[in-house]
């Protein structure tokens, strides 16, 4: 069997080729929330200049989708970096993710309708890094304990793949990443929720979630 691929050593190498080669490129991040975004942003904002896209059909009701992109929009306007971070929100489709969804509803949390959103959403973020020209394209859902990083760059890079954007190999807990997300809630008082965002982990939630991302 082979050994699990070590995402964050992929990535500490390719930022020390960048900071070799004195190149900063343009980083497309799909961001899920503020909390999780924190972190990443610290981090990889010295090493990128940064396009955050919120894309989140899969957050219910309206007003917690409203609520955690306006979080998003304050958490970017406070904090400092040394390279540009802005921020580009997508359209509310929930539609889309009910779709998705359709004969997967009783799936357990973390199983196949898990993976098939968190495609969903990086799908979206890999179209945009295309028609942006950026040079590479990643998400901030590596962050949490309860997401499957192996999945999620296996996603990451097959989308890569097809749309010819480079994928930013990512498993941002590590590192003291997740303890430093929640230091970093706390610093900025960000609305911090106890559930993923679908109607699904809401109703999972105190079930089979303990942490509230």
């Amino acid at each position: 069997m082979a050994n699990p691929v070590n995402y964050q050593r992929e990535l500490d190498k390719l930022i020390s080729e960048l900071e070799s080669s004195g190149r900063v490129p343009h980083l497309l991040l799909h961001s899920c929330c503020a909390p999780c975004s924190s972190y990443v942003l610290e981090y990889l904002s010295r090493y990128f200049t940064i396009t955050v896209l919120y894309y989140n059909p899969n957050i219910s009701p309206e007003e917690e989708y409203h609520k955690r992109v306006e979080e998003l929009k304050r958490l970017i306007g406070a904090m400092e970096f040394q390279h540009p971070v802005n921020l580009l929100e997508g359209a509310y489709e929930p539609e889309r993710f009910y779709e998705m969804a359709r004969g997967l509803e009783l799936v357990p949390e973390g199983g196949e309708r898990c993976f098939r959103c968190y495609r969903l959403r990086m799908e979206e973020a890999a179209r945009y890094a295309r028609e942006l020209g950026c040079d590479y394209f990643t998400t901030t859902l590596s962050i949490s304990p309860l997401k499957n990083a192996a999945k999620i760059n296996e996603i990451g890079q097959e989308l890569g793949d097809i749309y010819q954007v480079e994928h930013l190999p990512s498993d941002f807990k590590k590192k003291n990443g997740y303890k430093r997300s929640i230091e970093l809630s706390r610093e900025y008082d960000l609305y911090r929720q106890n559930y993923c965002g679908c109607v699904y982990s809401k109703q999972n939630n105190g079930k089979t979630h303990k942490n509230p991302l």
